[in-house]
């Protein structure tokens, strides 16, 4: 695909790598940070390839496509419907992709409101792979919405995607990406139990990775979230506030369709123990600091 004009807003640990994948794509990618630093560290590096916007609008403004990478619901809908928002400048030409994780309820009200306004498509394309992912370009992108804005687009996401997979009409990326996070969430929960347990049968939890390699028990979360567990990392690549968060979602999900999620529902209640302890900006391996029945 040619080089697109791209608007890119939200550059935190996910958005900004991702934006510096798709300037070293070739495309002009129009930056927007809540933070101003952060879309001015990126213009540092990538030159005027990557103008820094005053407003989500000026983002928008000559735009083939939009990308967002927010923190919740309110973000999204505060970039995209509030003053000077990606909805007061949006040509109809223009595609938004949201990569933020919010609730799949919320983001068909979204996309609904987007093409009343702006007669845009609206994309719901979360992600799986972490900060490391979107560095070396190999996310996972669970994608709801149109088909063909979908096919559209996916050459542009492959600067920071290895797959982009469409899931189904618009929310169904996000229920596909709460879905992710109810194993993934469950999975660290009991990679954690395994070290408390390890710790007290005095096996030296440091060899587990090396001894389970290969087995059922092995896993990308073990192999990387174990050894931070026993050597707490100095940044955080995803934090317990922020895996809380996610657990909430589903939850409210879970309830609205009626499914009972006593697995998630429980390491839910260790994150939320873990928050109140004071871990909440934690790396999400650190749950390990903080008994599940405290």
């Amino acid at each position: 695909m040619s080089p697109a004009r791209v608007g890119f807003c939200g550059l935190g640990k996910m958005g900004a790598p991702m934006a510096r994948r798709l300037v070293d794509a070739g495309h002009a990618v129009h930056v927007w940070n809540r933070s101003p630093a952060s879309a001015q560290a990126l213009a540092a590096q990538a030159g005027d390839r990557c103008p820094v916007c005053a407003t989500p609008a000026d983002v928008a403004r000559g735009a083939d496509l939009v990308m967002l990478c927010l923190t919740d619901g309110a973000a999204v809908e505060a970039v995209v419907f509030g003053p000077q928002g990606l909805a007061s400048a949006a040509s109809t030409a223009t595609t938004l992709v949201d990569h933020s994780s919010i609730p799949p309820s919320l983001t068909q009200a979204l996309a609904a409101r987007w093409h009343e306004a702006t007669g845009g498509a609206w994309i719901d394309a979360p992600v799986s792979g972490g900060t490391a992912g979107a560095q070396a370009g190999t996310l996972a992108i669970m994608a709801g919405g149109d088909a063909a804005a979908i096919d559209a687009v996916a050459p542009v996401l492959a600067g920071y995607a290895a797959r982009v997979t469409r899931m189904g009409d618009v929310g169904a990326g996000q229920a596909t990406k709460l879905a992710n996070q109810t194993i993934v969430a469950s999975t660290i929960a009991a990679i954690a139990e395994a070290v408390m347990l390890a710790r007290r049968a005095g096996i030296d939890a440091a060899r587990m990775p090396d001894a389970l390699r290969g087995g059922w028990a092995d896993s990308v979360l073990l192999q990387t979230l174990l050894p931070r567990m026993l050597a707490p990392p100095v940044q955080a690549s995803g934090t317990i506030r922020v895996m809380l968060k996610d657990l909430d979602t589903i939850q409210a999900m879970a309830r609205e369709r009626g499914v009972a999620l006593a697995v998630s529902g429980t390491v839910r209640r260790w994150l939320a123990r873990a928050v109140d302890a004071g871990y909440g900006d934690a790396d999400i391996s650190q749950i390990v600091q903080v008994s599940p029945n405290d």
